[in-house]
């Protein structure tokens, strides 16, 4: 077989596998982790009882001050302009909202507030995040979550 056809398999095979990586995370829920200075998971207030005081939506607030938290969660999006799997995401959100009363989502330019994208380590749109009523972020998703994902996810969040 000449070069050039097991060059061209061998992309194949990588853009295949990369194809199934994504298929297999995007709109994923994952665990919180630890975001700069920014409490992020339960355990953190047993271990630094001086960041466990600030939350995500202390961040979200200082950037976009007309913002309002839930009473029960609110999701806040990162978007950017050009993004059509945030379009879907916003629907998808959208509809939950309707659903769940207590509930409310926070839709972020990315590109216009990049100093919070940059502190919550959002690296590509659309992220989704989840924060309980205090503020803090449950749960976040990379990409396109389904709506049948994000009830289930508000609901272990929320307690119903």
């Amino acid at each position: 077989m000449p070069t050039g056809l097991w060059i061209a398999l061998a992309a194949v095979v990588i853009a295949l596998a990369f194809g199934a990586y994504r298929a297999l995370t995007d709109g994923r829920f994952r665990g919180t982790h630890e975001v700069r200075g920014v409490a992020g998971g339960a355990d953190a207030a047993a271990t630094e009882p001086a960041v466990a005081e600030r939350t995500v939506w202390d961040d979200v607030v200082a950037a976009v001050p007309d913002a309002q938290l839930g009473e029960r969660a609110t999701f806040v999006q990162f978007s950017s302009a050009f993004c059509a799997p945030c379009r879907a995401t916003r629907r998808a959100l959208s509809e939950v909202v309707e659903l769940v009363p207590g509930v409310v989502h926070l839709e972020v330019d990315a590109e216009h507030h990049l100093d919070l994208v940059r502190r919550l380590d959002v690296l590509r749109t659309p992220t989704t995040l989840v924060l309980d009523a205090s503020g803090r972020e449950a749960t976040r998703a990379a990409g396109a979550p389904r709506k049948e994902t994000v009830l289930a996810t508000l609901g272990s969040v929320v307690g119903d």
